[in-house]
């Protein structure tokens, strides 16, 4: 029997104790993930390896998350990519941000365990 290929997650964060963590949940999960750790390489790689979704932090080094997610929306290649972004900021303003400028779900790191970040990917993907 066949199974469906994996669904590919780019994992964009500067942590790497954090990255170290998620990444090694999802590919638990059954996911194929790659790990990029700031904004200009997120961009460079989501064009390359057409992640189903890009989990994408805020505060990074180079370009911040609001500026990839703005850039990533207004590339072809990745306009329809389903984004997360995770943030260690708790302001409203930021998360009516990301809404404007086109994520998909908004999460407040300290607020969320590893677990409810996996529901919420999946929920995105229709797996769940």
């Amino acid at each position: 029997m066949e199974s469906e290929p994996k669904k590919k997650i780019l994992l964009v964060e500067d942590d790497e104790t954090l990255a170290a963590v998620y990444k090694q949940r999802l590919e638990l999960e059954g996911f194929e993930v790659n790990h990029v750790d700031n904004g200009e390489d997120a961009l460079a790689t989501a064009v390359k390896f057409h992640p189903d979704l890009i989990l994408l932090d805020v505060m990074m080094p180079k370009l911040n998350g609001f500026d990839v997610l703005d850039i990533l929306r207004q590339t072809p290649e990745t306009r329809n990519t389903h984004i997360i972004m995770m943030t260690a900021l708790s302001q409203p303003k930021d998360e009516q941000r990301a809404k404007d400028l086109g994520a998909d779900d908004f999460l407040i790191k300290s607020q969320v365990v590893i677990g409810d970040v996996v529901e919420r990917i999946k929920h995105q993907l229709n797996m769940s």
